[in-house]
């Protein structure tokens, strides 16, 4: 941004800065108690909030975060996607409760009813005609991509360069200057370098999947529809049928990742732009914040898995490393299907992606209006400005437009003036308690922080 004065920015984040501390003395003083807790919190990206320590929850409800000094927010962050439904809906609510009371049995390692519902509504939904349950996207990813390795008898996955797929060890990975997958910097550890389990292409760049699915060792190309942890990086026209046919020419499998992208409809981007995925992972929002994820795979996927293990050679059902004993567990099947069936409707994916129209246009009238070089982009019911223009069309481009210092001046004045961001960037979700005032209340405070550095 060579328009942006470092002085003025400066100048404003001292202010946020200031403002944020002496709004949130509670909050603090529970962040300096916590000497027992890893990092002082819960898990150690909760201190990606920026302020140096986090809001401290007290209640929540909707779209609406109340913190423990007496504060409430607008929440457009809703739990980085877990909330997508708002927090506590009352049809999850309600469903948890009678599993949790009057019915008994949280996790029995019995199946339920309510499992098979589920099955079939996915089915519904996203066209896989087989399902298995997780406690999140993470576990979902890595147990697929390990029957993806059985079902081909190839070792390596092909993944994007920054792409989000959780925890996955052999997501972590950029393209090499040699050809080979490397390490994204920071990653913590990584049990083999990541060139024995990766391959690592560029987003949009279809030259780049084809030379790495040349090796013949890809079991499964593992993408989301469209970047999202990274900005939203939207595909470009051709890209995502063109990784179904590499795929089939190259005898890999097509593992869809719809985590974050399900914002794009009912049926997420899947059935939104009618894509064919051969294994298919979710998590996160489908449960209505009780842990929980999916991973749906094809017939034929199904029948190459079955072929191994009566065979004798891969065990799927005790020690073969795929499931855990709380997956699957009557909460969070209960969970899911009152969700799905009267939370995230179709009705419900409607007004959310009218909002988010709303939204990214309020942001594209400041940014046009001041001449501030971000942008904006929109998938669904999701929204999100990069401090880059144009939009950015690798991961890379966008990895190269973060600027922490504008990053933490927009999240504190925001949080300052009562609007939650997503902490890891910038993206603002709609939710089924999302209104219309609401986007409006974003708009007015966008134009008056953006006005403050670039007006």
């Amino acid at each position: 941004m060579p328009d942006l004065d470092r002085s003025r920015l400066a100048e404003l984040l001292a202010a946020e800065q200031e403002e944020y501390t002496a709004r949130h003395p509670r909050s603090r003083e529970l962040f300096e108690q916590g000497s027992n807790l890893f990092g002082r919190v819960p898990m150690t990206w909760m201190n990606k909030w920026s302020g140096g320590f986090p809001l401290y929850l007290d209640h929540a409800r909707g779209n609406r975060i109340s913190d423990v000094d007496g504060h409430t927010y607008v929440d457009f962050a809703l739990g980085d996607t877990g909330a997508m439904a708002g927090h506590s809906p009352r049809a999850t609510v309600e469903a948890v409760g009678r599993r949790m009371g009057d019915l008994g049995g949280i996790t029995t390692m019995l199946p339920t009813a309510d499992a098979q519902w589920v099955g079939e509504e996915l089915t519904r939904r996203f066209g896989l005609p087989l399902w298995s349950f997780t406690l999140s996207a993470t576990d979902a990813n890595r147990w697929a991509v390990r029957l993806a390795r059985l079902a081909t008898g190839r070792p390596k996955v092909l993944v994007f360069a920054y792409c989000y797929h959780g925890s996955v060890d052999e997501a972590f990975a950029l393209p090499g200057v040699d050809g080979k997958a490397q390490s994204r910097p920071g990653n913590v550890a990584p049990p083999v370098p990541l060139d024995l389990t990766t391959r690592a292409a560029t987003w949009n760049d279809l030259e780049s999947v084809e030379r790495e699915l040349a090796h013949g060792d890809v079991a499964a190309i593992l993408t989301e529809p469209a970047l999202t942890n990274i900005g939203i990086v939207l595909p470009e026209p051709g890209f995502l049928q063109g990784l179904r046919d590499l795929a089939t020419e190259h005898g890999a499998l097509l593992m869809i990742d719809e985590t974050h992208t399900f914002s794009a409809g009912w049926g997420g981007a899947t059935r939104e732009w009618e894509l064919e995925p051969d294994i298919f992972v979710i998590g996160k929002s489908i449960g209505g914040g009780i842990p929980c994820g999916a991973y749906g795979i094809t017939d034929e996927v199904a029948a190459a898995v079955t072929r191994h293990t009566d065979d004798g050679d891969a065990d799927i059902i005790d020690v073969g490393g795929v499931g855990g004993t709380l997956a699957g567990n009557a909460l969070s099947t209960a969970a899911m299907r009152a969700t799905l069936d009267q939370v995230l409707t179709e009705d419900a994916f409607e007004r959310m992606g009218d909002l988010a129209i709303a939204f990214a246009d309020g942001v594209q009238a400041t940014l046009d209006e001041l001449d501030v070089p971000w942008s904006i982009s929109r998938l669904g019911a999701r929204a999100e400005y990069r401090f880059t223009r144009p939009a950015p069309r690798t991961g890379e481009e966008s990895a190269a437009a973060h600027d922490d210092d504008v990053d933490a001046y927009m999240h504190l004045a925001m949080c300052n003036r009562g609007v939650l961001m997503t902490p890891f960037h910038n993206m603002a979700l709609m939710c089924p308690d999302t209104t219309r005032a609401d986007v409006d209340r974003h708009t007015a405070l966008f134009r008056e922080v953006v006005g403050a550095l670039f007006g």
